[in-house]
């Protein structure tokens, strides 16, 4: 399984989001995506600049590379072509999920993952392992 992100910044509903999506850009320049995606996440109320550096810090990142890839102007292509591509798609919010194609609209359980994968896995001829049997 392949799991990908794509930017899908909301400034109408959050309006720090596309900072926030910068930054995480700027992370992972220095292979820290996921970790301050969990520092972004546990810390919605505060996705301000300074916060930005203080995460970075906190994650042990080289602060003065993040300060200058959170400023260049390829970040922001990264997040405004994950953007477009989300529209081209009429995607209008987030979380969206696709698995092998099939849209997942939305906050899933697990169990809305396992249906999906399993019918893909069946339709594959793949072996549904025993611990992702439906219960």
């Amino acid at each position: 399984m392949r799991f990908v992100w794509k930017h899908l910044p909301l400034p109408s509903l959050h309006p720090d989001a596309p900072a926030a999506h910068l930054a995480s850009v700027a992370a992972d320049k220095q292979g820290k995506f996921w970790e301050f995606h969990d520092k972004l996440f546990a810390n919605q109320k505060n996705l301000k600049y300074d916060a930005f550096l203080s995460y970075a810090r906190d994650l042990g990142m080289d602060v003065t590379k993040f300060e200058k890839d959170f400023q260049d102007l390829s970040n922001k292509k990264v997040v405004d072509d994950d953007t477009t591509e989300a529209r081209s798609m009429q995607l209008t919010g987030t979380p969206a999920f696709f698995v092998n194609g099939r849209y997942l609209r939305g906050a899933q359980p697990f169990t809305g993952f396992q249906k999906i994968i399993n019918e893909e896995l069946e339709r594959l001829g793949l072996p549904i392992p025993e611990a992702a049997t439906l219960q």
